[in-house]
């Protein structure tokens, strides 16, 4: 491990990732702010991945490269970036997204002048293979509360309300030692929406209004895969053990909530509405846990009568 700590610490996971690999370690070395380190870690990729990353950590002396000998999964894989970090704060990086220059600058500046704030993200643009702009997103929603528990209301109400919770959070910039505090990225669906609940229970969220963060959407990335193939495939993506097992990815991610609850020390009084709001969760997705646990029944029924593998259950 290198002496000098830089401020900023880049994790990049990567597989196979040589299509769009260079604009995103190029757009990472154009940033304003220049007192960071980037760490790529190779999850055995097969293609030109591994020779595109040894060129440009011998360019760049703040660029660290690791390549596993085996494929670990992409949550193991993001999790050993932040690993091998020694900044201050961290931040993970995708192998096919894009940074504006200035989103290091303006995402450090306010975590330097907010305590309070954990996570610091901007508005996003999405772009697709060629970088054309699909659409804009901004969150829009107010993470400044002075309660965890209000933070966390506030998080599942969003999705209550607009269908969806603004996932991206994890490539935003982060407080190590708030991150530290988690279970990081886990090997189950959704674990980023967890994470995500969890920082907030930890401090406040911050979304500086430019549009400094491209997501690049195309056929390969994790939600494509999901509407593609469904849950099952996408498990595995995360992490291969899960290969065979019978997948309740919304129980799972119930029970994981639980978990950041209990992990983070909050008055009782503010750990019993977190518990409230996660019933009310429970009743927003009442009929995806019903539909789960039909289909486990129904698959360890065909074992038992009709003696068809079973698959493990992964809860």
């Amino acid at each position: 491990m290198n002496s000098y700590q830089p401020r900023v610490s880049i994790g990049m996971p990567v597989y196979n990732g040589e299509k769009f690999l260079k604009q995103a370690i190029d757009s990472i070395l154009a940033q304003t702010f220049t007192d960071f380190e980037l760490i790529i870690c190779d999850n055995a990729s097969t293609d030109a991945t591994e020779q595109i990353c040894q060129d440009y950590a011998h360019q760049d002396p703040r660029i660290r490269y690791y390549r596993n000998d085996t494929n670990l999964g992409a949550a193991r894989n993001y999790n050993r970036t932040f690993e091998l970090a020694q900044g201050e704060y961290f931040k993970w990086a995708a192998d096919d997204d894009l940074l504006a220059p200035t989103f290091l600058e303006r995402c450090v500046e306010i975590l330097d002048q907010k305590p309070s704030v954990v996570l610091c993200y901007t508005a996003e643009v999405c772009i697709d293979e060629d970088n054309n702009h699909l659409r804009q997103r901004s969150n829009l929603i107010d993470f400044h509360l002075p309660h965890p528990h209000e933070r966390f209301k506030q998080y599942h109400d969003s999705w209550k309300k607009r269908g969806f919770i603004h996932a991206n959070h994890c490539f935003g910039l982060i407080r190590a030692n708030a991150l530290k505090k988690t279970d990081l990225i886990d090997n189950y669906l959704w674990s980023e929406l967890v994470l995500g609940g969890e920082l907030l229970l930890l401090g406040e969220f911050y979304e500086v209004p430019e549009y400094l963060f491209f997501f690049r959407y195309h056929s390969q990335t994790s939600r494509a895969t999901r509407e593609r193939l469904g849950f099952h495939e996408l498990a595995v993506w995360f992490d291969p053990s899960n290969q065979g097992k019978i997948i309740l990815p919304h129980w799972k991610l119930f029970i994981q909530y639980i978990r950041a609850i209990n992990r983070v020390p909050m008055k009782w009084s503010e750990q019993i509405s977190c518990y409230l709001q996660m019933s009310r969760w429970l009743s927003w997705k009442w009929k995806g846990l019903t539909k789960e646990i039909l289909q486990a029944m129904i698959q360890l029924f065909n074992k038992v009568v009709y003696g068809t593998p079973t698959k493990k259950v992964a809860v």
